[in-house]
């Protein structure tokens, strides 16, 4: 596998994300893919939480390409996500995947200020979830009559916080941090277990603001390891230290990193959850390494220079496994960039296919490790 110094790989795969992009812009259009079945990603409506990634990709390759064809799509996107943020009923924890891969990149890449108010907005909307009590940003609504779900947080949401950081840095109003802080102060002591792992959802008492139970979620049970849930954890305290330079972000990063890397199979690519029995633990999760991958590069910038190995090293090792056994370069048939995403193993929903945020996150490393920055995400 490739080390540090020896990326002979990383220009190939680039460019064979780059081209097999162009061609699935050609269908795909301003749509909004979630997940790859019989080689087509199925399109989803703008209010899925999945609604960034495609649009962030396709700003992540231009970039770099500076073929227009991909901005305007990507321009398009951001369009279509206006109605969504106007008409405000579907709106969850997600706004931070939503508006940060279409309307803060699009900001930091052209400064667009349409886009900069959307984001602001969109950072209002989030700073509106938080329970002050609780010190978390609610998940989800009830989507269904008679659920209730007000006392929900979720390790996703640690990513979603970087629209708040970067709302505050924008604005001057540092209301924003607060809330963002708080959140991740709460990952920190009520998500993330001694040994590293992260539970995937926490219940608490919305009124009192007590902590109730944690939750298996998308992981095998509450007491499991869902490695996506392990990847948004790493990325998500990278980012927050990022912005705010406290040291208990990066340790428990750094924390979480060690759990993640020490449970990885010999093809660097982790199962979808790592403490799932035998007979369930035979789908991968590509979309958890390539999250974790980019955020350990990230990690691998804020450690002091002779901790940066630990994490850039198998950062990339992971980004050359997906590259070389998860690639879908030489199928024409295939849409997704790589192979073995698990979506929802207890639901058994989109188990074994590429999804969107796997491509994007893959990309977004492969672009970490060329230093095609800005990330929408700093």
């Amino acid at each position: 596998m490739g080390t540090e110094t020896a990326l002979d790989w990383l220009t190939e795969a680039w460019e064979k994300a780059l081209v097999k992009t162009q061609r699935n812009a050609v269908r795909i259009g301003a749509g909004f893919p979630h997940a790859s079945q019989n080689g087509v990603y199925q399109l989803e409506a703008p209010h899925w939480w999945t609604a960034g990634f495609w649009p962030g990709m396709l700003w992540l390759l231009y970039n770099d390409s500076g073929d227009a064809a991909l901005r305007s799509l990507a321009e398009q996107c951001e369009l279509r996500l206006d109605d969504v943020l106007n008409e405000y009923v579907r709106l969850d924890h997600d706004l931070g995947f939503m508006w940060m891969l279409t309307s803060m990149a699009s900001y930091k890449l052209t400064g667009n200020e349409e886009s900069k108010i959307r984001a602001l907005k969109a950072a209002n909307y989030l700073a509106a979830r938080f329970n002050l009590n609780g010190r978390y940003i609610r998940a989800w609504n009830p989507w269904s009559e008679g659920e209730d779900n007000a006392g929900l947080a979720i390790i996703d949401c640690s990513m979603n916080t970087a629209l708040l950081f970067q709302a505050s840095e924008i604005s001057g109003d540092p209301r924003y941090r607060h809330i963002a802080e708080a959140h991740m102060d709460t990952v920190v002591r009520d998500f993330v277990r001694p040994d590293g792992s992260v539970y995937h959802i926490v219940r608490y008492d919305p009124v009192s603001g007590e902590r109730i139970e944690g939750i298996g979620g998308q992981g095998y049970a509450p007491e499991s390891a869902w490695s996506r849930g392990t990847a948004w954890a790493i990325y998500g305290l990278t980012l927050a230290y990022h912005h705010t330079g406290k040291q208990v972000y990066l340790d428990t990063a750094k924390t979480v990193a060690h759990f993640f890397l020490a449970n990885l199979p010999e093809d660097h690519v982790p199962f979808w959850d790592f403490r799932a029995p035998d007979e369930a633990r035979i789908y991968r999760d590509s979309s958890a390494g390539a999250c974790a991958a980019s955020g350990l590069l990230l990690l691998a910038d804020k450690v002091d220079q002779g901790q940066a190995a630990l994490y850039r090293k198998p950062a990339i090792r992971i980004l050359e496994s997906l590259y070389r056994n998860y690639g879908t370069w030489d199928n024409d048939e295939e849409e997704g960039l790589i192979l073995h995403g698990t979506s929802h193993y207890p639901q058994a929903q989109n188990v074994d296919v590429p999804l969107i945020y796997g491509d994007f996150f893959f990309v977004e490393g492969l672009a970490r490790l060329r230093e095609k920055g800005p990330f929408y995400w700093e």
